[in-house]
């Protein structure tokens, strides 16, 4: 028996990939000012709460301007936002909603980003009421990759770390659920596949490839996660 009894969605780059049209909306207002952004600096707000990076403040050292942050900030999220209006849920993402449900698994979200956002990409997609807890950084004092989120998670639905497996796609993740003391699976995107992801316990290239049942077989073998420090 595989003893999972709640899987644990990371949200940005895990359930929607908005990390890719991020960091494209990102090197497309450096490219105004003749500047890039380079994948290791972006990289360091990959998991994080919003704003943990200063995107902008990083640009204008780059190209010696003084632009209005607010100003660049509000023309990030417009294109941020005109990319994901289509974008669907990764590939596999719903399956495993559905397998898991069919299964009687509990199903959550721990996300670093803000409600809002979390709960209204999931409603759009029509997926929203499948969790059965949604928490994001309004619920905690501090984001991944502290364990927080996922010690809220937890503490909500009343799941032992060792009964609780978390899928997430970046280094802060895994080691924010790591720290929670839960199994982790790694499902890297475009972007952080770069990463290095071998934290996690299982790590796959894509949640179409690994139907739910076959994944937790292959955790079947792994201990409890250390808490790193």
């Amino acid at each position: 028996m595989h003893g999972i009894e709640l899987i644990v969605f990371d949200f940005d780059g895990l359930i929607l990939d908005t990390e890719t049209p991020d960091y494209q909306a990102w090197q497309e207002i450096y490219a105004e000012h003749g500047q890039s952004l380079s994948f290791d600096r972006y990289a360091e707000g990959i998991g994080v709460r919003a704003g943990a990076v200063d995107y902008v403040g990083i640009l204008n050292a780059l190209a010696g301007t003084a632009l209005e942050r607010a100003t660049v900030e509000a023309r990030h999220r417009a294109r941020l936002r005109e990319i994901l209006a289509q974008r669907p849920l990764r590939p596999g993402v719903r399956a495993h909603i559905e397998a898991a449900r069919r299964m009687g698994l509990r199903l959550a979200v721990a996300s670093s980003a803000t409600r809002s956002w979390v709960t209204g990409h999931l409603e759009q997609r029509g997926v929203l009421a499948a969790f059965d807890a949604v928490r994001t950084i309004e619920d905690v004092g501090q984001g991944k990759p502290a364990p927080d989120l996922y010690l809220a998670v937890l503490d909500a639905l009343d799941v032992r770390p060792h009964a609780a497996v978390a899928y997430e796609d970046s280094p802060n993740g895994l080691l924010a659920a790591r720290r929670a003391g839960m199994r982790t699976v790694a499902v890297p995107n475009p972007i952080t596949e770069r990463l290095d992801l071998s934290g996690a316990d299982v790590e796959i290239p894509s949640l179409a490839d690994t139907p739910l049942p076959e994944l937790l077989a292959r955790l079947d073998g792994t201990e409890r996660a250390a808490k790193p420090k």
